[in-house]
C-alpha cells in the first residue's frame, strides 16, 4: 500500500531552499522596481524641464508687459483725469497721489522676481540628481501657484491676467507630474 506524503514533514533543507528562493525572487523584484522607478524619473525629467521652459516664457512675457504697464496706466488715468478736471470737481494733486498708490499696489515686479527665482531653484533640483526631490518640488509648485494667484489679483491688464491663468494651468500640470516623483 502506498501511503500519502505527509505535507508537514520535510527536511530543513527543503525549507531553507524555499526561503533562499523566495529571498532571491524578492531581491530581483526590488531591483526591478527600482529600475522602473529610475526609468520613470528619467522620463519625467524632460517633461518637467519643458513645463519649466513654458513657465519661463510666460514670466518673460509678463515682465515685458509689466515694464510698460506704469506708463500705459498713467496715460489712461491722465486721459480720465483730464475729463474729470474739465468739470472742475477734482483736485489734480489728489489724483496724482491716487495714481501713485494704484501703481504701487499693481506692481508685480516682486512676484516676477520670485517666479524667476523659483524657476532657477527648480532647474537646480532637476539637474542636481540628488534624491529625493519630490516633496521639495511639490512645495515649489505651491510657491509657483501662490505667485500666479498674486499676479492675477494684482493685474489690471487683460493680458497679464491671462498669463497668470496660464501659469496656474502649467503649474497644475507640473504638480501632477511631481506627484509621481519621490
Amino acid at each position: 500500500m502506498i501511503e500519502p506524503r505527509d505535507e508537514t514533514a520535510g527536511s530543513e533543507t527543503d525549507g531553507e531552499g524555499l526561503a533562499a528562493a523566495l529571498l532571491a525572487s524578492a531581491g530581483e523584484l526590488v531591483d526591478s522596481m527600482a529600475a522602473t522607478r529610475r526609468e520613470e524619473g528619467d522620463a519625467l525629467g524632460p517633461v518637467l524641464a519643458a513645463q519649466l521652459d513654458d513657465i519661463k516664457a510666460l514670466v518673460a512675457r509678463a515682465t515685458e508687459i509689466a515694464a510698460n504697464w506704469p506708463e500705459k496706466m498713467r496715460a489712461k488715468i491722465k486721459a480720465q483725469m483730464a475729463m474729470l478736471l474739465e468739470s472742475g470737481e477734482l483736485d489734480e494733486g489728489r489724483l496724482e497721489q491716487e495714481l501713485a498708490l494704484l501703481t504701487t499696489k499693481a506692481d508685480i515686479a516682486e512676484e516676477l522676481d520670485r517666479l524667476t527665482s523659483h524657476i532657477a531653484a527648480t532647474r537646480e533640483m532637476l539637474d542636481s540628481g540628488k534624491e529625493p526631490v519630490g516633496r521639495r518640488l511639490d512645495f515649489i509648485c505651491q510657491e509657483f501657484n501662490r505667485e500666479a494667484n498674486t499676479l492675477c489679483s494684482k493685474a489690471n491688464d487683460k493680458e497679464l491676467t491671462q498669463i497668470g491663468l496660464d501659469l496656474k494651468v502649467l503649474v497644475d500640470k507640473m504638480r501632477e507630474q511631481v506627484q509621481n516623483i519621490e
